[in-house]
């Protein structure tokens, strides 16, 4: 197979080409084809002389594949990052004590991450003072963990 699990008909061909791309670029095998390459060029180089073609092999060759392989590789982390953040906010609704106001955070404004990051940086700093105090892990005080934001970004 030309991947690690077994494709799904429904998906693109771009989305097939893709993943099995990906996946082959990160083999060990493929590694060392893309090194035997460079080795034979690197050898082949008093036959030609050195001259500016032979040169231009192997610039022009690097070039083509890393310009491919940007798109391909972006592609395959753009939907692990997807499947990653579905499976987190999955987490986070089946907890009940989670914040299901998390869940899809990576669709907010920077400034609204930001506020949300300040609120868990206080809390991370009473759970740390309490901790360095010897009185152990704090319970989260409603107070300091409510996370909801203004559309202006103002905490509540």
């Amino acid at each position: 197979p030309l991947c690690c699990c077994p494709m799904n008909e429904k998906r693109s061909w771009f989305n097939r080409l893709a993943k099995a791309a990906a996946f082959r670029a990160g083999l060990p095998s493929t590694f060392f084809v893309a090194l035997l390459i460079i080795v034979t060029w690197g050898l082949t180089g008093p036959l030609f002389n050195f001259n500016d073609t032979w040169q231009l092999v192997i610039n022009t060759s690097t070039t083509i594949i890393t310009f491919l392989m940007v798109f391909l590789i972006q592609n395959a982390q753009n939907r692990d990052s997807a499947a990653l953040q579905i499976k987190l906010d999955e987490l986070l609704r089946a907890v009940d004590t989670a914040h299901n106001s998390l869940i899809d955070l990576e669709e907010l404004e920077d400034y609204e991450v930001n506020l949300i990051r300040q609120k868990y940086a206080a809390i991370a700093s009473v759970a740390r003072k309490d901790l360095r105090s010897g009185n152990g892990f704090s319970e989260f005080d409603p107070d300091i963990a409510d996370i909801r934001v203004t559309p202006k970004g103002n905490p509540l």
